[in-house]
C-alpha cells in the first residue's frame, strides 16, 4: 500500500485535509515538519536558526527519503519539500503526490490570524507571500501526480482525493 503525499503552498490544507484522509482511510497520518522536529529534537525555526535553511532542507531531504521507505501513510509535506527535486524522486514511482491547488486568496484568508509562521509576521507579508506563491505553484504541479481543488471543507476534500486516487475506506 502505497503513500499519499499532500503538498501545495502554506495554508492550503495539507495537515487538516491530511487528518480526515487518515480518517477515513484508517491510515497514519504524517505531517512531515513535525516529523522532523521529533527526529531533530527542535522546531523548524529553531532547526532554520542553528543550521540555516540548507541545512533545514538537508533534514527534510533525509524525512522524505524515511517516510518513502514506509508503507500506507498519509504526509503532509512542509510547503517547500516537493519543490526540490531530490525530494520529488523520492516519492515517484511507488507514492502519489497529491496537490491541493487553492487559490492564493483563499490562502490568504485563512492564513489572516496566523503567528506561528515567522513569514506572516512581516510588514510586506502580502507581496512576500504572492511572490512565493507564484515561485512554487509551477513546481507542485509539476510534482503532482493528482490536482484536487482544496478550497472546499476538509472532509469534502478528503473524499476527493480519496476518489482521484482510488484509495478506499
Amino acid at each position: 500500500m502505497n503513500n499519499i503525499v499532500l503538498c501545495g503552498f502554506m495554508g492550503c490544507g495539507k495537515s487538516t485535509v491530511g487528518k480526515n484522509l487518515a480518517r477515513k482511510t484508517g491510515r497514519s497520518f504524517v505531517d512531515m515538519d513535525r516529523y522532523i522536529e521529533q527526529r531533530e529534537g527542535m522546531t523548524v525555526a529553531e532547526i532554520f536558526e542553528k543550521y540555516g535553511e540548507d541545512g533545514f532542507r538537508d533534514r527534510e531531504h533525509e524525512a522524505c527519503r524515511e517516510l518513502a521507505g514506509m508503507n500506507g501513510l498519509i504526509i503532509a509535506s512542509g510547503g517547500g519539500a516537493l519543490t526540490f527535486e531530490r525530494n520529488v524522486k523520492v516519492f515517484k514511482g511507488t507514492d502519489t503526490i497529491v496537490f491541493l491547488n487553492v487559490p492564493l486568496n483563499v490562502i490568504a484568508q485563512r492564513l489572516k490570524n496566523d503567528t506561528r509562521r515567522p513569514l506572516l509576521q512581516r510588514p510586506d507579508k502580502d507581496k512576500v507571500m504572492r511572490e512565493l506563491y507564484e515561485k512554487r505553484l509551477p513546481s507542485y504541479r509539476a510534482a503532482a501526480d493528482v490536482t484536487v481543488p482544496g478550497q472546499g471543507t476538509p472532509l469534502k476534500t478528503a473524499f476527493a482525493i480519496m476518489e482521484a486516487t482510488n484509495i478506499k475506506k
